[in-house]
């Protein structure tokens, strides 16, 4: 009789479990997306190409975090659920079931949603990745390999894990629900909030948050070398700012703007800012959640897609785009292949401890190295290399031209012609080329290089040039964008459905207010508008502070990226756009839910 009323009232609050269920199917495919992202073998040996230890502390990281986001995630969705049947297992109660018989049914009826859910997550999660990954490989020119959609090991945790944290949310909510009483259980949603009037201290924190805000940010402008200090300082000064700054400041403000009764008392807005005064203090720890993973996923994907101007410094690393020290007929015929800009070949004779290099091939084509600019310039610097340069160990130019050569750590000399034909010994030699387009002879570049590879002293020194520079920056950069976009977009989802279940999950005790007011007279086209501003504000708060964090967050990456405020807009787009589908989808579930007649 029991199961047969629960099915009914189940099927009663259809929409409503279809919302919860949706978001569960939600949460288990961003975390199996993610683990299969994390443990993907070939992904992140090859086509990341990073140091082992930093990727594992990465994502070590990412996995704790997104554990704790996830378990965030899942209590708010189920005191969604409790919210939605405390009345009727109150009902029940009051017909006589026994506390055990309906434990039983609670402890089931959490388990098996939370089971369901991570199956059907997984499936979607293994579609879902499939399409993510394909769509950002192939919109972001990424060279991307190596990665495994369906993985045995990320299948075996998503489920150990939602199977796990279902099994400690159906005995919380035996415990609630079993030892409360009928009554607390049929009005629990119309319990009064208290609210401190302290006003006086209210002011002190607000300004002890805005303090604390302002040192995180003056940290993470410090010079990073201070790195140790400033990761640590700045997540403590603005988790606990981000904290007073909601729980304090927001409040005063709506303090302030009820006791303009020209603002307040236009339309119902004195209606909305009570909701919200109330509300503030419950959504505290959740609005400064919000805020922080706000801006941590929208951090990844800039930083990601900032890891593209990596190709483009690697391009313009070395004037020369290729070298050839052996000329065979294979090498000559993909020379002939490339779109040249401009060719030098330099001829040089070799003894025990000197290279004797004719002074007029230089003469003729100047040798060109790398200056760094000392003001910040978008491009470097090429200089031609004067006769002293070459010959002065130590000198950029010198260093330069010893590391193409193959036997680069002799002493280098630039004899007139007549006194190089002089030297009897093997005239050897270095081209030097220089294409129009480096990306698009990328390959041919690539493939003159590795044909030239017939022994480990030749293989040694050619593995140093811009080709497979490009090549070796072309898979980092690939594999960290891929990722930040891959991440920043399952951490918005993720935070975005946190956010709107924390709504959700307190529209049924909103319903008797908004009725009251239908009631005695409110248009219904007034309570819309009321609920869009409720929840845009609610909405708005984290993802504006969010963005200021990540403003002044970025500082900290200008010593690995050398433009990380380059392409910001694209991130933002994308991310409101997101948001405000997830704000939409809130609004629109929320009236259903209390302004239903």
């Amino acid at each position: 009789m029991i199961w047969k009323l629960s099915l009914t009232g189940i099927k009663s609050r259809f929409k409503d479990y279809t919302v919860l269920f949706s978001g569960l199917v939600v949460a288990s495919t961003i975390f199996y997306m993610f683990l299969s992202l994390a443990i993907n073998p070939g992904f992140m040996s090859k086509d990341v190409n990073a140091p082992g230890q930093y990727l594992s502390f990465i994502f070590g990281f990412g996995i704790v975090l997104l554990a704790i986001i996830t378990f965030v995630y899942l209590v708010y969705a189920n005191s969604f659920l409790l919210s939605m049947r405390q009345h009727d297992y109150g009902m029940f109660m009051m017909l006589g079931a026994k506390s055990s018989k309906l434990g039983l049914l609670i402890f089931c009826e959490t388990l098996l949603t939370g089971i369901l859910a991570a199956i059907l997550g997984i499936i979607v999660g293994l579609g879902l990745t499939a399409l993510v990954s394909k769509l950002l490989i192939s919109s972001l020119d990424l060279h991307i390999t190596h990665f495994q959609i369906i993985l045995p090991n990320a299948i075996l945790w998503t489920l150990i894990f939602f199977v796990v944290v279902f099994f400690l949310a159906a005995l919380r909510n035996v415990h609630k629900l079993v030892r409360s009483k009928v009554i607390d259980l049929l009005h629990e949603s119309q319990k009064p909030i208290k609210i401190s009037r302290k006003n006086g201290l209210r002011v002190v924190e607000a300004i002890l948050g805005l303090l604390l805000l302002a040192a995180g940010y003056y940290i993470m402008g410090m010079p990073a070398n201070a790195i140790f200090f400033i990761i640590p300082a700045a997540l403590v000064t603005i988790v606990a700012g981000s904290y007073f700054t909601f729980d304090s400041f927001f409040t005063l403000i709506i303090n302030l703007l009820l006791k303009k009764k020209g603002f307040a008392y236009r339309g119902i807005r004195v209606f909305t800012l009570g909701q919200l005064k109330f509300r503030i203090r419950d959504y505290t720890r959740i609005l400064s959640v919000i805020s922080l993973l706000f801006a941590l996923a929208l951090g990844a994907i800039t930083v990601g897609l900032n890891f593209n101007s990596l190709k483009n410094q690697a391009v313009v690393s070395d004037y020369y785009d290729a070298q050839i020290v052996q000329n065979t007929p294979a090498v000559q015929k993909n020379v002939d292949k490339l779109d040249i800009k401009s060719k030098a070949t330099y001829h040089y004779v070799e003894t025990k401890k000197e290279l004797f290099f004719n002074k007029a091939d230089f003469d003729k084509k100047p040798f060109k190295y790398i200056k760094f600019s000392q003001h910040g310039n978008d491009f470097p610097t090429y200089t031609p290399a004067k006769t002293k340069d070459l010959v002065t160990p130590g000198n950029s130019a010198n260093t330069r031209l010893s590391m193409m050569l193959l036997n680069g750590t002799k002493k280098i000399e630039l004899v007139s012609p007549a006194e190089f034909n002089t030297i009897q010994r093997q005239k050897k030699f270095i081209t030097l080329i220089r294409v129009k387009d480096f990306v698009k002879d990328y390959p041919t570049l690539t493939k003159i290089e590795k044909l030239q590879m017939t022994s480990p002293m030749i293989s040694r020194v050619l593995s140093n040039t811009k080709p497979f520079t490009y090549q070796v920056v072309l898979g980092f950069a690939s594999g960290f964008e891929f990722m930040g976009f891959f991440l920043g977009i399952a951490f918005l989802t993720m935070l975005a459905s946190t956010l709107m279940f924390k709504v959700l999950s307190g529209a049924a005790s909103d319903k008797v207010r908004y009725e009251m007011l239908y009631k005695i007279g409110t248009r219904e086209k007034m309570l819309r508008k009321s609920i869009r501003n409720e929840i845009g504000v609610l909405f708005a708060l984290p993802g504006a502070l969010g963005i200021i964090d990540v403003l002044f967050g970025l500082r900290l990456f200008k010593a690995l990226l050398p433009k990380p405020y380059m392409g910001i807009w694209l991130p933002f787009l994308i991310f409101i756009v997101l948001y405000f589908i997830y704000y939409i989808v809130t609004v629109k579930l929320y009236e259903n839910i209390v302004l239903k007649k």
